[in-house]
C-alpha cells in the first residue's frame, strides 16, 4: 500500500545515504531515488545498495525517470515525468507488478495517467520549493479537485514540511513527498517520524498506538490506570509497561514495590518488538535503572517520547528516587520530544526556582538545551488562570484555562500528558495535540465528581464524553 512519508533522495554520497537510512528507522514508507549525474553502472550500484535498505526497513523502493534501471535493480517501481516514457512501455519492462507513478500538475494529467495504468501519481508543487527550478505551484485546492477525480493514490509533492502535512492529508494526500524537510533537519529520523505519525488520522478507531511506562495506582486515578483511561476513551490503542506497585488512595501513598528494571526492559521489548508503539508517554519511573532501561528503548525503537517527569505524588510522597533525577538529566532528556513538568519537577531539573512566567519560559529553553525537543511547563501551581507554556523548538505558546476551584486533580499530570500522547498518535500536530489535550484536562477537572476523602480524580469519561459531542 502507499502511503505515508516519501522520501526524494538523489543518494549523492555516504552520508546522504546514512540520512536515507535514519529516515527509514523514522516511518519513511517509500523512498524514490533520483540521479542525473552519475554514471549509468554507479547508479546501479547505488541503486542496489539503496534497494537492501529498504528491503530491511519494509519500504518501498521506487527509481525516478528509468524502467530500465528499475527493472535491473528489481526495485518496486518506477515514476515518471511528463516527459519520460510511457506508462504503457514502462508496464512492458516492468511487468504487472511493479508500481508505476506519473507526476501530473492538473486533473486532466492526472485522469489520463489513471486511464493509462498508472499505479499513482505525484501532483504538485503543493507550495514553492527551492529544490525544483521548473517547480509550478498548483496548491491545495488542485489537490482536492484531482483527490474528487481520481481512484489512484496521490503523492503530493513540493515545499512540503510537518507543519503543512496535515492540511495534505485532510485534502486527500495519500503520501507526501518531501527532500529539505529530512535532509536538513538535524535529526533525520525525528523529522522521518514527525510527518509519518501523522498518516495514522486516516486510519479508523482505535486510532494510533500509545505505550505508557509508569507506576500502578491502586486508587485507579493516576499512573498506569489513568494513562489507560485516558488513551481508550479518547480512540487509541494502548499498552503498558508497568514500572512499580503502589499502594494508595485519595488520601496518598501508603507503600512503593518498584518492578526489578530488568522485567521493565521486558516488558518493554514484548510490546515494542510486536505491537510497536507511536509514541511512549513516561511517568513515574521511580529509581536510575528504571530511567535507564527506558532511555534505551526509546532510543532503539524512535517512538515520540512524551515524558513527564513524575517526582512526587499529591499527597507528597517521594515517587523518584534522588539518584534517578541525574539520570532523568542525562539519559532520558536527550531521548525527550514533549518534557511536561510542572513548577516544581521545572525546578528539580533546572535547579532554579520556576515561579512565575518568565521564569517558567526560561526553564523551557533550559530544559530544552538540556535535550528535549519541546517543553511544556505547566503553571497549574500559579495563582489566577492556570496558564501553561509550551516552547515548540523555538517558538513560545500560551495556553490558558480558567482555575477551578476543586480538590478532586489527582492524576492531573499523567492524564494531561497522557492525552498530549494519544492525540500525537492519532496523527496530531505538536500544537494541536497540546491544545486538544489542554481542553481534555481542563474539562476532566472541571466535572470531576467527588471520591474518597483525599484528593478524588479527574473525570476522564465525561471529558472524553464532550470532546466527542464537540
Amino acid at each position: 500500500m502507499l502511503r505515508g512519508l516519501y522520501l526524494i533522495s538523489d543518494a549523492a554520497d555516504l552520508e546522504a545515504q546514512t540520512l536515507i537510512a535514519e529516515a527509514l528507522r523514522g516511518g519513511a514508507r517509500i523512498l524514490q531515488y533520483r540521479d542525473k549525474r552519475r554514471a549509468p553502472h554507479e547508479r546501479l550500484e547505488v541503486a542496489r545498495r539503496l534497494r537492501d535498505l529498504c528491503r530491511e526497513a519494509k519500504a518501498l523502493f521506487i527509481v525516478n525517470d528509468s524502467p530500465e534501471l528499475a527493472r535491473d535493480c528489481n526495485a518496486d517501481g518506477v515514476h515518471l515525468g511528463q516527459g519520460d516514457a510511457e506508462v504503457g512501455k514502462a508496464r512492458r519492462l516492468l511487468g504487472p507488478d511493479k508500481l508505476i507513478g506519473v507526476s501530473t500538475r492538473t486533473v486532466e494529467q492526472a485522469l489520463k495517467a489513471q486511464s493509462q495504468g498508472a499505479d499513482y501519481i505525484g501532483l504538485g508543487s503543493m507550495y514553492p520549493t527551492a529544490s525544483k527550478d521548473d517547480a509550478v505551484v498548483v496548491g491545495v485546492e488542485t489537490l482536492r479537485r484531482v483527490r474528487k477525480a481520481v481512484e489512484i493514490p496521490i503523492v503530493a509533492i513540493g515545499g512540503i514540511d510537518r507543519e503543512r502535512t496535515a492540511e495534505l492529508i485532510a485534502a486527500g494526500a495519500d503520501a507526501v513527498a518531501v527532500i529539505s524537510a529530512i535532509a536538513a533537519a538535524a535529526e533525520p529520523a525525528l523529522a522521518a517520524r514527525e510527518i509519518a505519525v501523522q498518516f495514522n488520522a486516516r486510519d479508523p478507531f482505535p486510532r494510533g498506538r500509545v505505550l505508557t511506562a509508569a507506576g500502578s495506582d491502586s486508587g485507579g486515578g493516576a499512573g498506569i490506570q489513568a494513562d489507560l483511561k485516558t488513551i481508550t476513551l479518547l480512540g487509541a490503542y494502548g499498552t503498558s509497561a508497568i514500572t512499580a506497585l503502589t499502594a494508595q488512595n485519595t488520601l496518598g501513598v501508603r507503600a512503593i514495590h518498584p518492578a526489578p528494571a530488568n522485567f521493565v526492559a521486558e516488558q518493554l521489548a514484548a510490546i515494542l518488538e510486536d505491537i510497536g508503539t507511536d509514541t511512549l508517554k513516561t511517568g513515574m519511573l521511580f529509581n536510575a535503572d528504571i530511567v535507564a532501561v527506558v532511555s534505551r528503548a526509546i532510543h532503539r525503537y524512535n517512538p515520540l517520547a512524551v515524558v513527564d517527569p513524575v517526582m512526587v505524588a499529591k499527597g507528597g510522597a517521594a515517587l523518584l528516587e534522588q539518584d534517578a533525577v541525574d539520570a532523568v538529566r542525562e539519559l532520558l532528556l536527550p531521548e525527550t520530544y514533549l518534557l511536561t513538568p510542572n513548577l516544581p519537577e521545572a525546578e528539580v531539573l533546572c535547579g532554579s526556582p520556576v515561579r512565575n512566567l518568565d521564569e517558567m519560559e526560561a526553564a523551557a529553553r533550559k530544559l530544552r538545551a538540556m535535550g528535549a525537543r519541546n517543553v511544556l511547563i505547566k503553571g497549574g501551581h500559579l495563582a489566577g488562570d492556570a496558564v501553561d507554556l509550551l516552547l515548540e523548538g523555538e517558538r513560545l505558546h500560551r495556553l490558558s484555562a480558567a482555575r477551578v476551584d476543586t480538590r478532586n486533580t489527582h492524576g492531573t499530570g499523567c492524564t494531561f500528558s497522557a492525552a498530549i500522547a494519544t492525540f500525537l498518535a492519532q496523527g496530531r500536530p505538536l500544537v494541536q495535540a497540546v491544545g486538544a489535550a489542554k481542553d481534555f484536562i481542563s474539562t476532566a477537572i472541571a466535572t470531576a465528581r467527588p471520591l474518597g476523602a483525599g484528593h478524588g480524580p479527574v473525570n476522564h469519561w465525561q471529558a472524553a464524553q464532550t470532546m466527542r459531542e464537540d
